[in-house]
């Protein structure tokens, strides 16, 4: 069972025919278009040398991943993945929701598993299928366009159920180097942990989280870097 964790619908399941996966609002309406995403990224960021597909790379407590993004098959939502980066909304996040044989999650909670405010929720661009080492965005159960912030990478081959939930889960990059690590990251003891998250009421409350790595593995800064 997978949960991206946010009160209420936030919750991503993994059954032999349902998973769902959480982030963000869930109003259709607060959806950000590709244009709102262009306008509102940070101008004043340095330009990166374009050699070849941009590359991410997520320094962690446990050694580094490098994401190369897909611009072409999923456009808002590598605006959107880059804005955060660029912003630094990642550097001090955890992976907080760690299923064997499924994927790793990370993108919303501190290390004090306290959920961060994020902007608005993006349009689902899903083509491409969850295959093992793509990294895909995690949204609200029963609401196509509702990715944040938070994503996940497969290690294992899901489009059996990701492709075909929820509208399928965009996949948005995949892991060109540190697999090894992503896998010994799925291997860690993982519990029971209290979250801090914000209820779609706009209140603050406390819920269990299950899946947590009981020692955080951390991501200490996400940047784009040149391609390889």
């Amino acid at each position: 069972m997978i949960r991206k964790f946010r009160v209420g619908a936030f919750l991503i399941m993994l059954a032999v025919t349902a998973v769902t996966l959480i982030a963000g609002c869930s109003k259709k309406e607060n959806v950000v278009s590709e244009k709102e995403v262009e306008e509102k990224t940070p101008a004043a960021q340095p330009k990166q040398v374009d050699v070849g597909p941009k590359q991410v790379k997520l320094e962690t407590s446990m050694g580094d991943i490098f994401i190369e993004l897909n611009e072409e098959a999923a456009p808002v939502t590598v605006k959107n993945f880059l804005r955060y980066v660029e912003e630094g909304f990642y550097n001090g996040t955890i992976f907080h929701r760690v299923i064997r044989n499924f994927m790793i999650q990370a993108g919303g909670f501190t290390v004090y598993m306290k959920e961060k405010e994020t902007h608005r929720p993006i349009i689902n661009e899903f083509r491409l299928s969850n295959l093992r080492g793509t990294v895909a965005m995690a949204k609200l159960g029963g609401n196509p366009n509702s990715a944040t912030s938070q994503f996940f990478i497969n290690l294992r081959d899901n489009s059996r159920n990701l492709d075909r939930q929820n509208g399928g889960f965009t996949v948005f990059g995949k892991v060109v180097e540190g697999m090894n690590l992503v896998d010994a990251i799925a291997k860690v003891k993982t519990g029971v942990k209290t979250g801090t998250m914000r209820a779609r009421d706009g209140s603050i409350r406390k819920s269990p989280i299950r899946d947590v790595p009981l020692e955080p593995v951390v991501i200490k800064s996400a940047k784009v870097v040149s391609g390889k």
